[in-house]
């Protein structure tokens, strides 16, 4: 399925590049979920896949779901946290509020998801915590002009790998 959505969307998107026609129509369909320097930009879901199609060929389903449980929730709350409440800037526009938000939202993740699928539970308060730092690491870093829907789980699913690899959690 993702090499479907890559092959459809990664083409499409580098398409409109050149193609004005095709940008306006495109932007005109996906513009109201679309941030404004993406509509005459590669959009963050090419991306998105990028990264996730790192995560799938490098990593066990338990690390891969985590990285997008924490992509799928402990970002957007970042940047809302990070838009609303942001006072302190940390590294170019993330701020500590936000940075903060991604932590709990992440650690948070990481506790259900660890509790529900058994792994790590002998070092449950250890792990949750670093998994969940793990996140806001992933969130914060800057990785050149990269966009964050790239780096984000390739940062995430590579620390993930050595806390399952310290802890005793690998599937592989």
């Amino acid at each position: 399925i993702l090499l479907a959505a890559i092959a459809l969307v990664v083409p499409l998107d580098l398409l409109r590049q050149t193609k004005p026609g095709l940008n306006r129509g495109l932007v005109k369909v996906f513009g109201p979920v679309m941030r404004t320097h993406e509509m005459n930009q590669v959009s963050g879901w090419t991306y998105l896949l990028l990264g996730a199609l790192f995560l799938i060929l490098f990593n066990d389903r338990h690390i891969i779901l985590v990285t997008l449980l924490f992509q799928a929730f402990g970002d957007p709350l970042a940047s809302y946290f990070g838009i609303r409440y942001g006072k302190d800037k940390l590294i170019g526009n993330k701020s500590l509020q936000g940075t903060m938000a991604a932590f709990v939202a992440c650690t948070i993740i990481a506790a259900i998801y660890f509790y529900a699928n058994n792994l790590m539970l002998e070092r449950f308060l250890i792990v949750a915590p670093l998994a969940g730092l793990i996140g806001a690491v992933a969130e914060v870093a800057p990785v050149g002009r990269l966009d964050d829907n790239l780096t984000f789980p390739v940062i995430c699913g590579c620390l993930l790998w050595a806390l399952f690899q310290v802890y005793g959690a690998t599937m592989l």
